[in-house]
């Protein structure tokens, strides 16, 4: 589509938004320090949860830090700064880390809890935009959140600030799962309802279409045979094995349409003639991550797949790339 004078113009300013948004986050970057290796080493020492606070757009990134935490293994909630000293401080145990979100370290309502929390000995963490703050000279360990400048018009909405800090909050949570030796089984438990849990915590054999809903045939059998059985178990493919039940060969929709357009005579075809010989397979072990990379990450994807025992080499059936991607219901 081509674009007239004033969207070009916002097509620039948006570019121009994103570069100072990056090179925030690059800034703070070379700015980490042993202040943030202290904030990590408080919270790997500690067996119980983190406690994230702030206010306003501050409060916000809290909320998605808390939950990146969560389901990378750190116990953590997320503290309504104006709730706490209304009944919500009750969430604490004793020694609990706190981490405080502030862009000016001014603002008024996390000052205010600072010594209410010294009382729970809650180690105090800010990530903070002004180092010579109220905020940052009260705290336990302060992690550089400064921004040069907010990337919208006006250089005054949370805008540079708000991704320097979510993306602190990304870090810390990373270097905590690289401390813990956090692996892909450790995310599905906790994520067990995504697609992303669903993907390392499911394996083929869960999910893949096996016995009498597949198509089998076999390598001599004629095109109407082929035509029949697949349309009998729609699955976009028909499995050819021999008597022992070993993979001969793998035959498609995509192979039928090809055929059609191929040959004007179709009486002496058979399935070993439009067969793929040694297509690709997968074992019932692997995971719909694995399954899903050799489907997908490919010149030309795949949309079904054999699935081939590895010890004894007999296929056992068929899985789908629509299998991987449906939902797990409830």
């Amino acid at each position: 589509m081509e674009l007239n004078e004033q969207e070009l113009k916002w097509l620039k300013f948006a570019r121009e938004a994103l570069r100072t948004e990056s090179e925030a986050i690059i800034a703070a970057a070379d700015r980490l320090d042993s202040n943030f290796i202290k904030a990590v080493k408080i919270i790997l020492s500690h067996p119980g949860k983190v406690v994230v606070s702030g206010v306003g757009k501050s409060g916000h990134i809290g909320q998605k830090i808390v939950a990146t935490l969560c389901c990378t293994g750190t116990q953590a909630v997320f503290l309504h700064a104006v709730e706490a000293v209304h009944g919500d401080l009750g969430i604490y145990t004793p020694g609990d880390p706190t981490i405080l979100i502030s862009k000016s370290g001014s603002t008024a309502e996390l000052i205010r809890l600072v010594p209410i929390l010294r009382q729970f000995n809650s180690p105090l963490i800010s990530i903070v935009g002004n180092l010579s703050s109220p905020l940052a000279q009260r705290v336990d360990v302060v992690i550089d959140g400064r921004v040069m400048k907010e990337a919208d018009p006006l250089g005054v909405v949370p805008t540079s600030s708000a991704a320097v800090a979510l993306t602190l909050g990304d870090v810390l949570a990373s270097v905590l799962m690289y401390a813990r030796h956090f692996t892909e089984q450790d995310f599905a438990r906790y994520h067990p309802g995504g697609q992303l849990g669903r993907n390392l915590g499911l394996t083929v054999k869960d999910v893949m279409h096996s016995g009498d809903s597949v198509a089998w045939v076999k390598a001599n059998e004629p095109l109407r045979g082929i035509v029949k059985a697949m349309t009998e178990y729609p699955l976009g493919a028909a499995c050819a094995i021999n008597e022992e039940g070993t993979l001969e060969g793998l035959i498609t929709d995509g192979d039928l349409r090809r055929l059609m357009l191929d040959f004007k005579d179709h009486t002496n075809i058979r399935a070993k003639d439009i067969m793929t010989k040694s297509p690709v397979t997968v074992s019932p072990q692997m995971s719909l991550k694995e399954a899903l990379h050799l489907m997908e990450d490919r010149a030309s994807q795949i949309s079904v797949l054999p699935v081939v025992d590895s010890s004894t080499k007999k296929c056992l059936g068929l899985v789908r790339l629509h299998d991987i991607y449906l939902p797990t219901l409830y």
